[in-house]
Order: C-alpha cells, then sequence, then structure tokens
C-alpha cells in the first residue's frame, strides 16, 4: 500500500512536469518536428506518463506507446485509452519476447529498469544517491521486429529504457527512417553497444541532446563521431538521448 501511494505520489509529480511547461513542450515539438512528420507512425517505447506522445500527437502521428509498468500504463489509458491514434502496449521491449522482471522505483518510476546492471551502476554514483529500487514485477517482453508486425513500420522510434537500450535494439533487424536511444554516463558502455547496433543496421548520422534540454547539441556526426563525444562527455552531464538517421 505504501508504495503505491509513493508511486501515485511521484507520477502526479511526473504529470505536473511534464505536462504543464509550455516552453519544454514547444522546445519538444521543434526537436521532433526534424524526425516526425504528420501521418507518419512513431514508436514511443518507455512512454511513462506519455509527454512524447503528446509531442508526436501535436505533429500529426500516429503513436504506439509501449510502457510495461501498470501504473504508468494506467496514466496512459486515462490520457490516451479513447483516442483512435494511440495504441498503448503494457509490454517491455528486448532482444527476444518472453517474460523477465522489472526493477521498480517507487519513488521516481521513470528510472524502473529490466537491467541489473543499470541499477547496480546507480548505487552510490553522483547524482543517483537518493534512487532505490524496492521491488520488482514479472512483465511480458516483446521486440521491435515484432511491434513492427503488429503495427507496421514505423517513421521514428524513440527508446527510453533506463539502460536497456541495447538489448531492445537487437530485437530490430531492420532501419526505421530514425530513431533516438536514451544514455547515461553511468553506464556509456551501453550507449557504445548502441551506436555498434545502428551503424550495423546501416544508420550514418548521429546527434545528441543533453538531458531535458530539447534541443540538439552537436553537429551531425558518424558513429565514431558519437561515440568520442559520448566518451569526452563528463559525469556530471548524467544523461541525454542520441537521434540516429540515415543518408
Amino acid at each position: 500500500m505504501l508504495a503505491a501511494v509513493r508511486t501515485a505520489r511521484a507520477t502526479l509529480r511526473s504529470l505536473r512536469i511534464y505536462y504543464f511547461d509550455r516552453a519544454r513542450a514547444e522546445a519538444m515539438d521543434r526537436l521532433y518536428r526534424d524526425f516526425v512528420q504528420p501521418g507518419d507512425l512513431v514508436f514511443d517505447v518507455g512512454a511513462h506518463v506519455g509527454d512524447r506522445v503528446a509531442s508526436f500527437r501535436r505533429l500529426g502521428a500516429d503513436v504506439v506507446a509501449v510502457e510495461p509498468q501498470r501504473a504508468m500504463s494506467r496514466v496512459l489509458r486515462l490520457l490516451y485509452g479513447l483516442s483512435r491514434h494511440v495504441t498503448i502496449e503494457e509490454v517491455a521491449v528486448g532482444r527476444e519476447p518472453g517474460r523477465a522482471r522489472i526493477l521498480i522505483n517507487a519513488d521516481n518510476p521513470t528510472v524502473s529498469s529490466l537491467s541489473a546492471g543499470f541499477v547496480e551502476a546507480a548505487y552510490g554514483a553522483p547524482g543517483w544517491e537518493t534512487q532505490r529500487w524496492t521491488s520488482s514485477a514479472d512483465i511480458g517482453v516483446t521486440t521491435l521486429d515484432a511491434l513492427i508486425a503488429r503495427h507496421g513500420r514505423p517513421a521514428f522510434i524513440k527508446l527510453d529504457v533506463e539502460g536497456f537500450e541495447a538489448e531492445a535494439l537487437q530485437g530490430l533487424s531492420q532501419a526505421v527512417r530514425g530513431l533516438s536511444f536514451e544514455f547515461t554516463t553511468i553506464q556509456r558502455e551501453v550507449a557504445y553497444a548502441c551506436v555498434e547496433r545502428c551503424k550495423d543496421l546501416g544508420y550514418n548520422r548521429f546527434n545528441a541532446a543533453l538531458g531535458e534540454s530539447q534541443k540538439l547539441t552537436k553537429q551531425w556526426t558518424d558513429a565514431d563521431g558519437i561515440r568520442r563525444w559520448l566518451a569526452d562527455l563528463p559525469q556530471s552531464a548524467n544523461s541525454g538521448d542520441v537521434y540516429v538517421t540515415a543518408g
């Protein structure tokens, strides 16, 4: 019961942060407008409370919102369950379908993770001192390929799954027009693996946005260039997203 109260409190905090900041929403729309066009299909993997879903919808896209946490999926259904342009998948994404345990942070559900390595790296790390994963849940896992088979090929995939991004990309066998994946400075090796997987899929243009800046921070570069940029980041940079396109 206490964990449910803490999760509810954290969810309300997320809703306040992500839905009531007009400047942030406008910046997000400007960022994604370079990747998403009206009528596109977008996969939002790790949708949380759906602020990216809201941006993709403002840009005229249809969205498959993928979120394995039951509490977050309930919020998504409250916000978007009646929309014919949004499909909600209460499932995680990995390299193969099956079952897995998600490690839950009740006070900050946005960093709940399927990656034990991510949780281990976070413990005691600067900027992560207050984060605790105190429970777990058994969840279903699908793949990006399976989602494509079910819903169609998206124009863009946003991937934010707290240290499980490289595993998720192993379940994608075909390049889509563009994608993004989250990185953290506590697990740069995961980001490097994602870059290599994207390179294998045929992507050759890379850029990045730090934190929640909603702004690309550098010139487009190749896989080696974005890897060097990631390696040179100070630990205090904490996190961000790499954006990838082909040609």
